[in-house]
């Protein structure tokens, strides 16, 4: 007769063997993401590299860029061995075990995994589309509609500006000069409409222009970026102040909120330029 006792004992200790690896695991991957987001916010070179890696890879949490970053400074364009299968691209097999960690979201949505992301140069097959909008295209011209719709104030059109946009916060609303080329133009209204939402309707107290500049300028880099649209980076000199007194969950909150605010322009652009279409459902989401 076979020894249930023993059997059971076995089982509960293997399972908690396995609980215990998997939250050493993903304790080890917090630190690394602590690490990665203090040299962020620490160094101009950092944030420059973060605000690249941002705009190509805009479904990824500023955790899991910061967390890819420490394990892969060269990496650029990113995804799960899942997600680049549905790119026609396949993980090399010299690879498979070279994969940088990052969080995501399991299929039933409940807390958080592990999982392994490989960079391109790590992958084999179809060539990576990557969006590039163009001045004088009906694509840029339904990409700066889409733009507008995210201003959360009145847009009037002047051609007596000194810039491309300007954010009136005292009367609280946006002024746009239609004389300038549309690629500079999109980038200029990206900012100022990240701090017309920054000021929130004048609800947020804390706002001012300058200590939302940076925020708002990297907003913009970032749908720049991660349509093909050249454009300057932002003035880092003010680095240290937009981290000052976080540390932390306190400066990974920073990273969000800029990631956050571009990724949800940035998918409202995609939607006006190609409609979705039905598709199956992934089975990791982007966590942390």
């Amino acid at each position: 007769m076979a020894d249930l006792g023993k059997l059971i004992s076995d089982k509960t200790a293997a399972d908690t063997q396995w609980r215990e690896q998997r939250q050493a695991e993903r304790e080890t991957a917090a630190s690394l993401r602590d690490e990665g987001v203090a040299e962020i916010a620490a160094a101009p070179e950092a944030f420059t590299r973060y605000l690249d890696m941002q705009g190509d890879n805009p479904a990824y949490s500023a955790g899991n860029i910061a967390m890819i970053m420490k394990q892969n400074p060269e990496a650029t364009v990113v995804f799960t061995r899942d997600r680049w299968k549905s790119q026609g691209r396949t993980v090399l097999e010299a690879e498979q075990d070279k994969g940088s960690k990052i969080f995501v979201r399991p299929s039933n949505g409940r807390g958080y995994t592990l999982a392994d992301a490989f960079d391109v140069s790590q992958t084999q097959g179809r060539e990576v589309w990557k969006p590039r909008l163009e001045d004088n295209t009906p694509e840029m011209e339904t990409a700066l509609a889409a733009l507008l719709n995210y201003s959360p104030v009145q847009v009037t059109a002047r051609e007596d500006l000194d810039a491309p946009a300007y954010y009136d916060a005292q009367s609280m609303a946006l002024a746009v000069d239609p004389a300038y080329p549309d690629s500079e133009a999109f980038g200029a209204i990206a900012a100022k409409i990240a701090q017309a939402r920054f000021h929130d309707h004048g609800y947020n107290r804390a706002y001012s222009r300058e200590g939302s500049e940076l925020s708002a300028q990297s907003v913009a880099y970032i749908l720049c970026r991660r349509f093909g649209i050249s454009r300057e980076l932002p003035d880092l000199s003010k680095l240290p102040e937009l981290f000052q007194g976080r540390q932390g969950q306190g400066q990974l909150e920073v990273l969000n909120t800029i990631r956050d605010m571009s990724k949800q322009i940035g998918g409202g652009i995609d939607k006006s330029l190609a409609p979705p279409q039905r598709s199956a459902p992934t089975v990791n989401r982007d966590a942390r």
